[in-house]
């Protein structure tokens, strides 16, 4: 299989976007897949891409296996006219690499290291020599439509030149008004065989964050750590007036300089960042080598929460402000914000489904959690749904909401107060300007869902005025939105009970036709699979009846999210080997289960081991076609299943994603009250492809 090689055609080309795209898709379809860059800038600290590559994608290989070798060496071998044999040492140092893995991906140079216009050159002989596909990145920033295409025109020129095998080109950073003129020239300039993507430019990746700024300028870092590092800069004032003058030069997302002896100005920006009044402030940059005074730290450190960042340079305020005007932006690792943006991009002009064909990439048997995750962004994104999400205030809710909007994932809604939602959106520094957010308690919708709502439940006894009010709950509002159809699905649990979120669901939305009870399931990831275990949130002891529901709702659920279902009805013994009555209710369960779809593939009793371990399956039950193979594990009871998934959770290290509520008309999804931002986006996610089967389930109208 051909590994890929990335190249830009210049310096600020923005290649680290298609860098990380082509890493996310490739990773989605391969099982090993490694990273190259022809030169260590940094020596044998990993420079900001290889950082970030190895961590999302958690490579297993030692830095000094992903370099060719140091600048200094390949500035040697130039120098000194050994060329071939710097190409040669790279090239030995990739195909080692290359050995152990299924496809590379190889980032070319930065234009920092050799002789700029000579690199190009240099990338594409690497390319060749490595017998890479070639992708080359145009730069657009800051270019006219004709100054870009005539990029373009060289670089296919160089690779003409140089026989180079090439898979397709990007043109990053166009203009949001010139995007059509950019595309109708290369059109134009190209053959139909020479593909090419154009990328408009986005500002969020344009800039650096407060992190970047602290990296290259290796600033100590004085207050705010997290979150508080990724703000992003937009722009940077030299703070040397007095206090009312300086407050009219603040702007949205600005970097303040200024020497640290200004308390007037440090307590002022801080004071402005919290104020409604005002923009803003991503960080305070202290030059001189001056910390503030005593008090002012006293102040800071007495603040119940600030996420504006306080560095500190020994520079003085001028050269301070040389050096980061040089700054140029780049994605860290840990930076969800900009990784979200950059894939977001990649993944909206990219035709994902005709690049992989393109490359010859073929799907491994296998499902790991990387490939499921990437997966269910993909599916989601393909048909987007709305869906309701009634935690609008919790933070781990809004960064979600960011990152989901950011990937164009879905089209939510928050619900709450909107007042006090766009004021933690602004203290959180995000970027949900158009995200639609609606209160329950004044919303217009309310006396109509009121009035449905006591149309269903006024057999139990409820009065109009008690269905009108219980309506300003959000669990209620957010359920009745889902039932009415005013949005697809909802997730919550965040900050509510199990109980608080599912409850007006069993009363509204309800189960299907052919489903007796609600139930759930995790999406258990491994480091080499995906598991699906049910049911381990919802049913406390199931009856043999029960448990063959949950078995064939949980085999529908992995189906559908592109698992073959092979199904274990677990118990404490396998096979016809123990007795008692606990077993004896899964033996009864697998019977029942049995004949209701005699087309599932299902064994049981059969214990945790015999299901997943190949040669204990084979020990236990020879010539099962599920033993050692099981992909769906149904467990005899709650206590038995919950203790189970935390268990392999906490100690095997498995992403746990879930609970997934199986077996409603419509999709709502609970949360763990322990959540990260990574669970909230999957299960929105998860929610949005329930939403998508739900309605191609529907019967279509004929018409008359």
């Amino acid at each position: 299989m051909q590994s890929i090689y990335i190249a830009g055609a210049g310096s600020g080309s923005g290649k680290s976007v298609v860098v990380l795209g082509i890493m996310e898709m490739l990773s989605a379809v391969n099982r090993k897949v490694g990273f190259f860059r022809p030169f260590a800038p940094r020596g044998a600290e990993p420079d900001n891409l290889t950082a970030l590559i190895r961590s999302r994608y958690d490579l297993p290989f030692s830095p000094e296996m992903l370099y060719g070798c140091t600048v200094e060496t390949a500035r040697q071998l130039i120098g000194t006219g050994h060329y071939e044999e710097l190409l040669k040492l790279i090239m030995n140092k990739f195909k080692m690499l290359e050995e152990r893995c299924d496809i590379v991906v190889c980032a070319g140079t930065d234009y920092n290291g050799l002789i700029p216009a000579l690199e190009f050159g240099f990338n594409a002989d690497l390319a060749n020599n490595f017998g890479c596909g070639m992708i080359v990145v145009v730069k657009g920033f800051g270019r006219s439509p004709q100054e870009a295409v005539d990029a373009l025109n060289i670089a296919h020129e160089l690779m003409r030149e140089r026989g180079s095998d090439f898979i397709a080109t990007i043109i990053n950073g166009v203009a949001p008004d010139c995007m059509d003129a950019v595309e109708l020239r290369a059109q134009q300039l190209l053959s139909e065989t020479e593909k090419v993507y154009v990328f408009p430019e986005r500002s969020a990746l344009g800039r650096p964050t407060v992190g970047e700024i602290r990296q290259v300028m290796n600033a100590e870092s004085l207050y705010g750590e997290g979150d508080a590092m990724n703000q992003v800069v937009s722009n940077y004032k030299i703070a040397a007036m007095e206090i009312p003058d300086f407050l009219n030069y603040v702007e949205d997302g600005c970097l303040i300089i200024t020497p640290g002896d200004r308390s007037d100005i440090i307590v002022t920006s801080l004071a402005a960042d919290a104020s409604s009044a005002f923009p803003r402030v991503a960080g305070l940059l202290l030059t001189g080598g001056i910390r503030p005074a005593e008090k002012v730290q006293r102040l800071i450190e007495g603040l119940r929460r600030t996420k504006v960042a306080i560095l500190q340079v020994p520079h003085d305020t001028f050269t301070t402000a040389m050096y980061v005007n040089r700054i140029e932006a780049t994605i860290l690792p840990g930076d969800d914000r900009k990784i979200a943006a950059a894939l977001g991009l990649f993944e909206s002009r990219i035709d994902v489904e005709e690049l992989r064909g393109h490359m010859a990439i073929h799907q491994h048997e296998r499902v790991t959690p990387l490939m499921f995750e990437y997966e269910l962004i993909r599916r989601a994104k393909s048909r987007r749904q709305r869906i309701v999400l009634p935690e609008g205030s919790d933070e781990r809710i809004l960064r979600a909401a960011e990152i989901l909007t950011l990937r164009q994932v879905a089209d939510l809604v928050l619900l709450g107060n909107p007042d006090k939602i766009r004021r933690r959106i602004g203290e959180l520094g995000l970027k949900l300007d158009d995200i639609q957010i609606i209160d329950p308690a004044t919303s217009p919708d309310r006396d109509r869902y009121a009035a449905i709502y006591y149309e269903l439940r006024k057999h139990k006894g409820i009065s109009e005025q008690m269905a009108h009010d219980v309506l300003e709950d959000v669990s209620y509002f957010g359920t009745l939105m889902v039932y009415v159809g005013d949005a697809d699905g909802m997730v919550s649990g965040a900050v509510h009970t199990t109980q608080h979120t599912i409850r007006p669901s069993f009363e509204t939305v309800k189960t299907k036709p052919d489903v007796k009870l609600v139930s759930s399931v995790f999406f258990m990831c491994l480091p080499d699979r995906v598991l699906v275990y049910g049911d381990c949130a919802v049913n406390p002891n199931p009856s043999a009846e029960e448990l063959a529901d949950i078995a064939i709702t949980s085999a529908a659920t992995a189906a559908a999210f592109g698992i073959e279902p092979r199904i274990a009805m677990l118990s404490y013994s396998s096979g016809s080997s123990g007795k008692g009555q606990d077993v004896e209710r899964v033996r009864e369960a697998v019977s029942i289960a049995r004949e209701l779809r005699p087309d599932l593939k299902l064994e049981g009793p059969i214990q945790y081991d015999a299901a997943v371990d190949m040669d204990v399956g084979r020990s236990k039950m020879p010539g099962s076609e599920v033993a050692g193979r099981a992909t769906v594990l149904i467990f005899p009871d709650l206590n038995t299943g919950n203790n189970t998934y935390k268990a392999v959770q906490r100690s095997a290290g498995a992403v746990a994603i879930g609970p997934v509520l199986q077996g409603l008309n419509k999709p709502v999804n609970d949360l763990s009250r322990g959540c990260t931002v990574t669970d909230i986006v999957n299960t929105v996610a998860i929610t949005a492809i329930q939403a998508q089967t739900e309605r191609d389930a529907q019967p279509k109208e004929v018409a008359s």
